[in-house]
């Protein structure tokens, strides 16, 4: 439940980032675990909202545990930070690129020392396992670590004139400011992947945190400044997706942005596709996912069950890239579910902060689990069968595996449903939580079809043992991302993240790819001869010389 509070006319005074430390709220919680003040950081400041607006962010696994109070930013405060990102970049975008390299390995040295602790807030804030926290700062590390370097590769070109005495270069320049929105379920790797090659490439940004850990995105910003970042090249603003993420986009309108990067649903997706377009402004768009997964024969059956489960489970499925469609082969499909449905049906759920060796925690927020149980209705309707998952955990309606008080926070049952055709919505649609759809695939031909009939392209597996399978899937899928005999989820920070079809508009998060996104190519035609010459028009034409040889006689 998220608590709104207005304070008219309330305005705190600025104080710097640095200057401060965590201002703690005089309240209890039954962990024993701090309410934080929370606020906007504008060019470097501790910010209220504007009109004193605020919003509490709880722990979804234990709902009466309140993490803190931030600012519901309106209009005027996004305005504001969009001014300072714009006033801060000709510095910023001036400074060698090896130097703002050196600011985002500091930011990953520091994350490191932070580690442990910033694990647990973010388990805290959204619920997800603490292995799996561990593992997505780890991620904000190496992407951190990885684009250091990247400081020292920023590589134009020279390029050969086709005239003389010319000279030819290309350079990548920075695009000016960049909104930054995600998503709460990634909330410390994705702002990373977006914020680090944007700053690397000399922009700077304006980024709206997601509604759900604000407290997280808190203590990360204030890493990034403690890692010497200038005052205004990286501007935090809390608050709804309606209000201060809205307030962004149609910034684009007003000419105040020159990027917008977003990571949630396709439907928000295309509207900022559609608000960017129309002011020829720059989008990067990773969307929604209903990834297939495909058994053929030949796979290592154990080996494909683990990875499934994983990718249907992990995160309480509520991954971009978690398994949509599992397309069985007729051959295994009886031996496959039977081993697979013994995994479910025994899954570990519970608060990881307080349990181990559970599986998945809480859903990320009560608006996720709402969400969660419509697209249920979807199955529901659809007539497929059900073959285990009973909606909400309850105390009176709990898995066997369930460790907990399942009246603290928002669980759900792990959910399968089989005998899921092409012709069902929920074949389609993406089911944001911890449900597998099971197709039956008549052959090979037959599962790529099913593979590629989603309206989504995001990522895709195959587990075959047959080489010619693997390849033909590879080559023949419609996805940004695949993986053969592995799960669908799983992202390594140096390869490209992202999808197509509705999945995305094919810009790519990670690697060197991403530069790609938060730069432009700049041509320099640089002429020495003091004269004008005309590329195309003045180029001297070599003819061909024709000699009386007949070369069909030499064989």
């Amino acid at each position: 439940m998220r608590i709104i509070h207005f304070t008219i006319g309330f305005r705190r005074p600025m104080t710097h980032v640095l200057e401060t430390g965590f201002e703690k709220i005089d309240r209890e919680n039954p962990n024993g675990s701090p309410t934080i003040r929370g606020y906007n950081i504008v060019n470097g400041e501790l910010l209220s909202s504007s009109d004193g607006g605020t919003f509490e962010s709880r722990n979804p696994a234990w709902i009466d545990d309140c993490l803190g109070e931030f600012p519901l930013s309106t209009k005027q405060d996004v305005h504001e930070a969009l001014e300072a990102a714009r006033e801060a970049f000709p510095g910023w975008s001036s400074t060698p690129a090896p130097t703002r390299g050196q600011v985002i390995g500091n930011m990953g040295r520091l994350l490191m020392d932070y580690k442990e602790d910033l694990v647990r807030l973010q388990a805290r804030e959204i619920g997800k396992t603490l292995k799996e926290c561990g593992g997505e700062i780890q991620e904000a590390i190496d992407t951190c670590l990885f684009f250091q370097s990247e400081g020292r590769r920023l590589y134009g070109q020279t390029v050969n004139s086709e005239l003389e005495n010319k000279e030819l270069f290309t350079y990548r320049r920075p695009l000016g400011v960049c909104g930054i929105i995600n998503a709460c379920n990634f909330p410390s790797a994705v702002p990373f992947w977006k914020m680090i090659p944007a700053i690397m490439c000399g922009n700077t940004c304006v980024w709206k945190s997601p509604q759900d850990s604000p407290l997280l995105s808190f203590a990360l910003a204030r890493v990034m400044h403690e890692a010497g970042l200038p005052n205004g090249v990286i501007n935090l603003i809390h608050g709804n997706g309606s209000g201060a993420g809205q307030s962004l986009v149609d910034s684009a309108d007003l000419g105040m942005v020159n990027k917008i990067s977003f990571t949630g649903s396709t439907s928000v997706g295309k509207m900022i596709g559609e608000v960017c377009g129309r002011n020829l402004v720059s989008a990067s768009l990773e969307l929604g996912g209903k990834n297939p997964l495909v058994v053929m024969p030949s796979a290592n059956i154990d080996n494909a069950v683990e990875g499934a489960y994983w990718a249907g489970f992990g995160t309480a499925g509520q991954r971009c890239t978690s398994l949509g469609n599992l397309i069985l082969h007729e051959e295994i499909y009886e031996e496959f579910l039977s081993k697979f449905m013994d995994k479910v049906t025994s899954t570990k759920i519970g608060d990881s902060m307080r349990y181990e060796d559970v599986l998945y925690g809480s859903m990320l927020s009560e608006k996720y689990a709402r969400d969660f149980l419509k697209g249920l209705e979807i199955c529901e309707n659809d007539g497929a069968t059900k073959l285990f998952g009973e909606g909400v955990i309850t105390n009176d309606n709990k898995p066997t595996n369930f460790l907990g008080d399942a009246s603290e926070g928002s669980y759900m049952w792990p959910h399968v449903y089989a005998d899921v055709t092409e012709e069902m919505s929920c074949f389609h649609e993406e089911i944001f939580g911890p449900v597998v759809t099971v197709v039956k695939a008549d052959d090979f031909e037959h599962a790529l079809h099913l593979a590629n009939a989603s309206p989504f392209g995001l990522s895709s597996a195959c587990y075959t043992n047959d080489r010619l399978e693997a390849y033909r899937f590879k080559s023949g899928i419609k996805a940004g991302m695949t993986g053969i005999n592995n799960s669908t989820t799983g992202a390594e920070a140096h390869l490209p993240f992202g999808g197509v079809k509705d999945s995305g508009n094919g810009t790519r998060e990670s690697g060197i790819w991403v530069i790609e996104a938060y730069s432009y190519w700049h041509a320099v035609n640089d002429e020495l001869s003091g004269k004008l010459q005309l590329a195309q028009m003045d180029v001297d034409e070599i003819h061909i010389e024709e000699a009386d040889a007949d070369y069909s006689s030499l064989a």
